[in-house]
C-alpha cells in the first residue's frame, strides 16, 4: 500500500501497466485530514457515516484455473484515517485476476484485510455472485426532486451563500439528479444523484439547487464532495437534524456512494440508480 497526499503519486491520470498477480501494494491510500481541513475540519467530525463502494469488474481464477466474477461491495467508515484512490482500487482488483484462489470467501477476507490495511479502519466486504445477479436493487433516490426549480443565476464556482432557510420546523428529504464535479487529478467529470434530508427551518429549494450546481467545475473527490455538501448547510442552514447521499455514476468499473449523518443510522440500501 501506498499512502500520502501528493496526489500526483497516485496512479490516477498516469498510464499503467496491469499486474499479472496479486498485489496489495498497488492500493493508494489518501489522508482524509488534509482534505477535511480545507473546509475547516478538524479531528472531531460533526457527521457520521460511510462510502459505499461496489466494484463491478472483480475477477480471480479458482483452484482449477477457472475463470469467477463478481461485485465486491465494501463500506469505508466515514471516520476512517485515509480513503483509497479508486483508479488504484481498479488496479488492485484486476491483480486478482490471474491468481488462484481456493474459495470466494478467500477472495473476500483478502479484499476485507487489504482495503482495512489501507484506510486504517475495519471495512467490510461482500461479494455478490453470479446466481445472486438478478437479486440486486435498482431504484432512484427517495425525495421530492428539486431539479424543476428556477435558477436564475447560474454559478459553476462553489457559493455556500446561495443556502438559506427560514420558518417553522419540518422534516424532508429533496433530491437532485444534476450534480457534477470534476477529477481534482484528471478533470474529468463526475456525475451524481444527490438527497438531502433535514428537520429544521425550511430550505430554499431553488436555493440548494443552486449551490449544488454551483459543484460542477469544483475538484473534489467523491467523499469530500458529500463532506462539503453536508458542512455548507450544517453551517448556513443550521438543521436540527441533516443526512446527505450522494450516488456517484460509475467509472472504471466502480461506483462510490458517500453517507454522511448527524444521527446513528446506517447509510440507506445499496441500490443501484439508472445512470449506475
Amino acid at each position: 500500500m501506498k499512502t500520502g497526499t501528493d496526489l500526483g503519486a497516485s496512479p490516477l491520470g498516469r498510464a499503467v501497466a496491469y499486474a499479472e498477480r496479486y498485489d496489495p501494494g498497488l492500493l493508494f491510500a489518501v489522508e482524509r485530514a488534509t482534505q477535511r481541513a480545507a473546509f475547516g475540519l478538524g479531528a472531531e467530525l460533526p457527521f457520521r457515516g460511510a462510502d459505499v463502494w461496489n466494484a463491478y469488474e472483480a475477477s480471480w481464477l479458482d483452484g482449477d484455473g477457472k475463470p469467477q466474477v463478481a461485485i465486491a461491495t465494501f463500506v469505508v467508515p466515514a471516520d476512517s484515517q485515509r480513503l483509497v484512490e479508486s483508479k488504484s482500487v481498479k488496479l488492485y482488483l484486476a491483480s486478482f485476476n490471474q491468481q488462484r484462489f481456493e474459495a470466494a470467501s478467500v477472495v473476500r477476507s483478502t479484499i476485507a484485510r487489504d482495503v482495512s490495511s489501507a484506510t486504517g479502519a475495519t471495512v467490510p466486504v461482500t461479494l455478490t455472485l453470479p446466481p445472486d445477479f438478478a437479486e440486486l436493487r435498482r431504484e432512484e433516490l427517495t425525495g421530492d426532486s428539486i431539479d424543476a426549480e428556477p435558477l436564475a443565476a447560474a454559478r459553476y464556482e462553489l457559493s455556500p451563500e446561495s443556502l438559506a432557510a427560514a420558518g417553522p420546523t419540518v422534516a424532508e428529504a429533496l433530491r437532485s439528479q444534476l450534480f457534477r464535479s470534476v477529477c481534482p487529478v484528471t478533470g474529468q467529470p463526475d456525475y451524481a444523484s444527490v438527497r438531502l434530508a433535514y428537520r429544521g427551518a425550511r430550505i430554499d429549494r431553488a436555493g440548494l439547487l443552486a449551490y449544488l450546481v454551483s459543484f460542477r467545475r469544483h475538484a473534489g473527490f467523491h467523499e469530500h464532495c458529500v463532506e462539503r455538501i453536508f458542512m455548507d448547510v450544517w453551517r448556513r442552514c443550521r438543521p436540527d437534524a441533516l443526512s446527505v447521499y450522494a450516488r456517484f455514476t460509475r467509472r472504471g468499473g466502480i461506483d462510490i456512494n458517500p453517507y454522511r449523518t448527524s444521527g446513528d443510522e446506517p447509510p440507506p440500501p445499496n441500490a443501484r440508480t439508472a445512470r449506475q
